[in-house]
C-alpha cells in the first residue's frame, strides 16, 4: 500500500540547504513504514493549480493504484491568488482532484491547511492566535461532507497545539534562529509558516494517528474505506 502526498512546503521534503526546515510529509514514513510506503509529491510554493500545471499531480496519479491513500493539503498559496479563492477556484480544484483519485480506485483524504504561528496582542486576554487561512479550512470541511470523504482537520489540531504551548514555547515548532546560530541561515531567520524538525514530526505523528482512526495501519483492511466518516475532528487536542 502507498500513501501519496499532494501539497505545498508545509508537507514537502525540503531541500537540504534549508535544514532544519521540514514539511510534515518528510516525517511521516517512520510512523507508517510497516504497512505503507510514503510517496511525497508536495512542493514548496504549490497551489492546487500549479501542482497540476507543473505535472506533479499527473506524476502522483501515475503512481496511485487501487486502495492507495492520497492525502491532499493546499491553501497557503491558493490564498495568494484571487482566482483561487476558497469557494471558487480552490474548491473546484479540490473536487476535481478527489474525482480523479476515485476514478483510479484510490482513496482521497482531504487535509485542512496547517495553521501559521501568528500570535497577536489582544489585551486584556493576552496573545491570541490569528486565523490566518480565512475560510479555506472550512471549505475543506464542507467538501468532505459534500463528497462523503474523510477530512483530517490539521488546521484545528495545529491551532490547539500552538495555543497549548503558548506564544514563546511554540517557537520551537518553527524555524527561529538568531544571526550566526545556523550555517544555513547565517543572517538569522524568524519563520512562522515552515516547521522545524520537531514541529514536522509532531504533525506527522498526528497524521499517522488519524489514519489509524480511519481504519488504516497494521493489521487493518483498507478495502472500501472511502465512505469513512466525513470529518475527523481534533478540536480540544494538543
Amino acid at each position: 500500500m502507498k500513501i501519496l502526498l499532494a501539497g505545498d512546503s508545509t508537507v514537502a521534503n525540503c531541500p537540504t540547504r534549508e535544514f532544519p526546515m521540514s514539511g510534515w510529509g518528510a516525517r511521516l514514513a517512520p510512523h507508517t513504514y510497516t504497512w505503507a510506503a510514503v510517496h511525497n509529491f508536495a512542493k514548496g510554493g504549490a497551489s492546487t493549480e500549479s501542482f497540476r500545471e507543473e505535472g506533479l499531480w499527473g506524476n502522483l496519479l501515475a503512481e496511485a493504484g487501487k486502495g492507495d491513500l492520497v492525502l491532499i493539503q493546499f491553501g497557503h498559496n491558493d490564498q495568494k491568488k484571487q482566482h483561487l479563492a476558497a469557494r471558487t477556484g480552490y474548491a473546484a480544484n479540490l473536487r476535481a482532484m478527489v474525482g480523479e483519485v476515485r476514478d483510479l480506485g484510490a482513496i482521497p483524504v482531504l487535509c485542512t491547511s496547517v495553521e501559521r504561528r501568528h500570535f497577536v496582542d489582544a489585551p486584556p486576554s493576552g496573545a491570541v492566535l490569528e486565523e490566518s487561512l480565512e475560510d479555506y479550512p472550512e471549505v475543506v470541511r464542507e467538501i468532505g461532507l459534500e463528497l462523503a470523504l474523510p477530512v483530517m482537520d490539521l488546521n484545528e489540531w495545529t491551532r490547539c497545539l500552538y495555543r497549548g504551548l503558548g506564544r514563546q514555547s511554540s517557537k520551537s515548532l518553527f524555524c527561529h534562529f538568531g544571526p550566526g546560530e545556523h550555517a544555513n541561515w547565517p543572517d538569522g531567520l524568524a519563520d512562522n509558516t515552515h516547521f522545524s524538525q520537531k514541529g514536522a514530526a509532531l504533525v506527522a505523528g498526528e497524521v499517522a494517528r488519524q489514519l489509524v482512526r480511519l481504519g488504516y495501519g497494521p493489521d487493518t483492511d483498507p478495502t472500501g474505506r472511502e465512505g469513512a466518516p466525513g470529518i475527523l475532528t481534533t478540536a480540544g487536542r494538543g
